[in-house]
Formats: C-alpha cells, structure tokens, sequence
C-alpha cells in the first residue's frame, strides 16, 4: 500500500511540475497562480498545497530535483587516476547526465533561459565547489606557475556547461546524448584541460 502511495505522490508531482513549467514558459513566474497550476494539472488547491508550501517552494524544489540528479552522476572520487583524470569515466558521466537532461527537457528549456538561469547557475556552482574543490586543489592547476583559483574554475566550468544544455535543449535533438558527450571530450581534452595543464588518460 506504501508503495502505491509513493506513486500516487510521484505522479501528482509530476504534473504539478509540468503544468507548472508550461504555464511559467507561457506567462512568466510571476503571473502564474496557484489556481492556473492546480488547473492545469487538473487538481485541486488542497492537493497542491500537500506537495507545496507556495509557488515558490514548488520553484525551489523544481531546481533542487535538478541538481540532485546532477550530485547523483558528479562523483569526483572515479574521475581521476592520481593527477589525471579518466577520459572514458568522464564521457561516460557525461552520457548519463545528458540522458538526464533530455529526459527532462521541458524543465532545462526553462532553467536554463531568462534570470532562471543564474538560480540554476548559482547552484550548480556550490555543487561543483562542494564536489571537486578539493580534487582541483590536489591537482594543483596553474598557469605560468601561478595557481588558477577553484573559484574561478568552477565558474568557468559552470558556464560552459549552461550555455551547453541551453544549446542542447533548444535544438532539434540531432545531437544524442552519447554524441554530445563524446564532442564535448573531444574539446575539453585538446582544448581546455591542456591550457590548464591537466591530463586525460584512458581507463
């Protein structure tokens, strides 16, 4: 019976998301109401507000679903081999991720545009400082002999990613997440991880 519940709780999130995110896309956050999402979800206020405190709690949570699936695939322990890191765990992480992300589109349409994208910005950053500020360190990555900040790191890092997935999810799908992935491992490794002076091997 608990597990029938937890469906029933899951799908009943699930439409709230996406009458949510519809109707955000169409209106803007601030125009939306409870009664519109609740409609378009074809439920009522009560079971809105047994999954929400408001509309904003429903807006964090969305982004916070967001990077837990992002903190379940950015592990930084597999990813280095020493002072290297493992080019073929990467592009794997990386396929998995963007799986993730096609696989809820609609969601990184409207996270990754507009002043939603410094929220998820702003997010995925203390992610990637919380998860690999220590592996930077420990790599020790400098420029001229000069250490190269972890802030600064992740910021840039942080960057590309968005502007990636908003790319991505705007176009036609003609990239596969195994595509997108190997492309992105084929500009890092000649690109940026080189001017860092950091090396890739294949594991």
């Amino acid at each position: 019976m608990a597990k029938q519940t937890d469906l029933r709780v899951i799908r009943t999130k699930k439409m709230i998301f996406s009458a949510f995110m519809k109707l955000v896309e169409k209106k803007g956050l601030s125009a939306v109401t409870i009664q519109e999402i609740a409609d378009e979800a074809m439920i009522n206020r009560a079971t809105f507000y047994a999954h929400f405190k408001d509309k904003q709690d429903l807006y964090q949570q969305i982004f916070n679903k967001a990077i837990t699936s992002f903190a379940k695939i950015l592990d930084a322990d597999i990813i280095r081999d020493g002072n290297k890191l493992k080019i073929n765990t990467i592009e794997t992480l990386l396929t998995q991720l963007f799986q993730e992300i096609w696989a809820n589109r609609e969601f990184f349409v409207l996270a990754s545009s507009g002043t939603n994208q410094n929220t998820l910005a702003k997010m995925l950053q203390d992610l990637l400082q919380k998860r690999y500020a220590q592996l930077f360190s420990q790599l020790k990555i400098t420029q001229d002999e000069t250490p190269i900040p972890t802030s600064f790191i992740v910021s840039y890092m942080t960057s590309i990613f968005i502007g990636t997935v908003h790319w991505w999810v705007y176009s036609d799908g003609s990239f596969s997440p195994e595509h997108l992935a190997k492309l992105i491992i084929q500009l890092i490794a000649n690109g940026h991880l080189t001017v860092l002076g950091l090396e890739m091997v294949n594991d």
